[in-house]
């Protein structure tokens, strides 16, 4: 459920940014909000405590929102805080970025290895990844698993190449176990 309202509205959000033609904008204002919301615990425990009236809410989102972001933006904040969604602005918000970044061609990638790579490394597995996706540019994240033993583990969106030894081991175990003895 809650991935369909952050789909819903940061569909919505991104859609007003394109119209407007102020994605760039909007890109910069939430990822500076989203950065903010992450750090104040005290205001997300304030803005989603069942006993503040949602106006408020409203008013505190408006003081400290105007003139530092768009109006569209503190009129997104003001409807969803209406519409008591303001529990997954994060979502919503990082929804959008993730949008934003498919209309400008930005692929994500998340690259697990068993081991550290050098930077020779990373950028050879950049490269690869450009040419053989549609993206014109990636965001690269590296992480270390030990428990892969090998290889590489590589997520693009919902679009996952595994080719670690830890995987390979699990699929021969499984190919060892449906042979019967004889």
């Amino acid at each position: 459920m809650a991935k369909l309202i952050s789909k819903t509205y940061g569909e919505a959000l991104f859609e007003l940014a394109v119209e407007d033609g102020k994605v760039d904008a909007f890109m910069e204002e939430i990822e500076a909000l989203l950065g903010i919301l992450k750090k104040e615990e005290e205001f997300t425990k304030f803005m989603n405590h069942p006993k503040i009236l949602k106006e408020d809410k409203i008013q505190v989102m408006e003081n400290i929102l105007n003139g530092r972001v768009s109006k569209e933006l503190v009129g997104f904040f003001t409807l969803i805080i209406q519409k008591d969604r303001y529990g997954e602005a994060e979502e919503i918000l990082q929804y959008f970025l993730d949008q934003v970044k498919e209309y400008k061609g930005i692929g994500v990638a998340y690259v697990e290895t068993a081991a550290a790579l050098t930077e020779i490394q990373k950028k050879q597995i950049e490269e690869k990844l450009l040419h053989t996706t549609k993206y014109r540019q990636m965001e690269m994240h590296f992480a270390t698993k030990k428990a892969l033993i090998g290889g590489m583990v590589i997520r693009i969106g919902d679009r996952v190449v595994d080719s670690s030894v830890s995987t390979k081991l699990d699929e021969l175990q499984k190919q060892l176990m449906k042979i019967q003895l004889g």
